[in-house]
């Protein structure tokens, strides 16, 4: 895997299935929103962090899933997370659902960083910014 896409690993539980004995479909936002704050804590720059030292926290302003196939109970999945591309109030990211080397699910975020008081958009910190793992995911 590519040294610039971060990875988090996800088991799938009994509460994870429909009726039907797969993954329900809404689930696989929670998995990527929680693979989201592991890949900022991996920087050292937990969303808390985040929050009290800039003020701001992030929104999804827009989402695009391709199912592609299910998981199932036991399953071991891998959740990635990557910079696509980002400007001054948002950034882009690529996120896939793997089960080893087979994607269930491919989606593309734009996130935009808002005061946490206001919700108005603000600039997204410098300290993400200016980190090696999103500087050379776009470069």
């Amino acid at each position: 895997m590519d040294h610039n896409v971060f990875a988090w690993p996800v088991r799938i539980y009994y509460e994870d299935t429909d009726a039907g004995g797969v993954v329900y479909h809404a689930n696989y936002l929670r998995y990527m929103e929680r693979a989201r704050n592991e890949w900022l804590r991996s920087m050292g720059q937990p969303i808390g962090v985040i929050k009290q030292r800039d003020g701001c926290v992030f929104v999804v302003a827009s989402l695009d899933l391709h199912y592609k196939a299910t998981a199932k109970l036991d399953d071991e999945l891998s959740v990635t997370a990557q910079v696509t591309n980002i400007k001054r109030v948002s950034m882009t990211l690529k996120q896939t659902v793997l089960r080893n080397d087979e994607e269930l699910v491919v989606g593309n975020l734009n996130l935009v960083t808002v005061n946490a008081d206001t919700f108005k958009p603000v600039a997204v910190p410098s300290a993400l910014t200016a980190h090696p793992l999103i500087q050379n995911a776009i470069n």
